[in-house]
């Protein structure tokens, strides 16, 4: 993709038009930050007056509460600001486990509204594919609710083209969630299908903690020549790389939060991006 290929914003299921940068949330709330309440509402709040407008969260970031603590710091949320969570998935602590049983999925969706405070979810995400339930069965729950009224748009995560294409066939999916940045594309099969049906791809990890830690080489040397640091680097590749790509990446700091949002601005010279294409 050349490195031309940029927009400021990109219209999800057609009528959800987001800016290019969003904020993923789950580090607002529960370990290992465990920030004071009042600091995370005014990040989740500085995100949206820097002009972000796509903010994704889960049912199962600390156990709810991280949508309510979204609901607490922006609702009503103003015009044009989307916020996406997703349900299918448990976290007690130790591990992550898909729940895609139908019944789950309504009632975490129900819980969902209730704690974000609206009457329907902009984009509803099923957040793990459960390998126990059949997949038309997961989706079939999500499309009751979209036709119900409860959800506008339904996405996925963490899905293959295969899933993806399967999930197409019974409803409109217009947003797929899978890990991708610069140092690990697995999933760049999927993005070219989220290419081909204008589909938005939204990386979770779009930043991996390798690549800052440890920035060397081509990373280091355009960062140097662009006076940015490597973190704006590497999400100004991923806006490059894909129209379709919005990454969401988290903080629990302020000012690492103006950092992520400054890299929209960062162009890449198509140099630049072919180096950093190979890496």
């Amino acid at each position: 993709m050349p490195a031309s290929s940029t927009a400021a914003t990109f219209t999800i299921g057609g009528d959800l038009p987001v800016f290019r940068l969003g904020f993923g949330a789950m580090r607002l709330t529960g370990p290992p930050a465990w920030l004071d309440r009042a600091t995370a509402i005014g990040i989740a709040r500085r995100a949206v007056d820097l002009g972000v407008n796509f903010i994704d969260t889960a049912d199962s970031y600390d156990l709810g509460d991280n949508e309510q603590l979204l609901a607490d710091a922006l609702h009503p949320c103003p015009p044009g600001v989307v916020v996406a969570t997703k349900g299918g998935q448990v976290n007690l602590g130790e591990a992550w486990i898909p729940l895609g049983r139908p019944e789950y999925l309504r009632q975490q969706a129900e819980l969902s509204l209730r704690r974000l405070g609206v009457e329907r979810i902009d984009l509803y995400q099923l957040h793990w594919i459960d390998p126990a339930v059949p997949l038309a069965d997961q989706i079939g729950a999500l499309r009751l609710l979209q036709d119900q009224g409860k959800v506008r748009h339904i996405g996925l995560s963490e899905v293959s083209a295969a899933q993806l294409t399967e999930a197409q066939a019974i409803t409109p999916i217009v947003s797929v969630q899978n890990r991708y940045n610069l140092t690990d594309r697995a999933s760049e099969d999927v993005l070219h299908y989220c290419e081909q049906h204008d589909i938005a791809f939204i990386p979770w990890l779009p930043v991996a903690p390798i690549t800052t830690a440890t920035a060397t080489g081509t990373l280091a040397t355009v960062a140097r020549r662009l006076r940015a640091t490597p973190t704006q680097v590497a999400l100004a590749w991923l806006l490059q790389h894909s129209p379709n790509v919005v990454p969401i990446p988290g903080t629990t700091s302020r000012a690492h939060l103006e950092e992520n949002v400054a890299a929209a601005t960062l162009s890449l010279s198509a140099d630049d991006y072919a180096q950093l294409t190979k890496t």
